[in-house]
């Protein structure tokens, strides 16, 4: 398996790519709710939401990146409840800016404090395009495409789950 100039590419960020079309990447995300809503990111050229989050970098911990990528995102310094699920999530799009790649992901998703407010500052940027925050019902996930689908299920009684390792495939 040959890299394809990994540093070019991707910064400091734990992700690479093969020449082979296969990606790897290392995330840490929030888990933001408030009054049975979750927070979800979106932007104009994936035709769905995502958790809040992104790549952990080079030396830093799941947690920092977690606390990093929330606040980027938001505008808002979220305090960390607790580690929630690790996720493997393997997939591979046929639209978007992963059009076409096999990816493997590694996601520490963590349960965020709620601060009883939903008014964010954020103003974020992925791949140079603009994201936007969206507050979704928990209760009425099932009607939006929104990434983990495990999110569906798994939320709706988080606060009184233990930490959970969550392998998904969708090839």
């Amino acid at each position: 398996m040959k890299l394809s100039n990994p540093i070019q590419m991707i910064s400091d960020d734990v992700c690479f790519q093969t020449e082979d079309q296969r990606r790897f990447r290392l995330r840490a995300s929030g888990i933001i709710i408030e009054d049975g809503y979750v927070l979800f990111a979106h932007n104009k050229i994936e035709p769905y939401y995502y958790s809040v989050g992104g790549a952990i970098k080079l030396g830093e911990t799941a947690e920092e990146a977690c606390m990093r990528e929330v606040f980027g995102e938001t505008g808002i310094h979220y305090e960390i409840d607790r580690l929630a699920f690790i996720h493997e999530n393997f997939f591979k799009r046929d639209d978007g800016m992963l059009k076409g790649l096999f990816c493997h992901e590694i996601n520490f998703y963590f349960l965020m404090k709620p601060r009883g407010i939903k008014t964010l500052k954020g103003n974020s940027m992925t791949q140079g395009i603009s994201e936007h925050m969206a507050w979704l019902p928990i209760d009425d996930l099932d009607k939006y495409e929104a990434y983990p689908l495990f999110f569906r299920t798994k939320l709706k009684d988080v606060h009184t789950r233990g930490v959970e390792h969550i392998i998904t495939k969708r090839l």
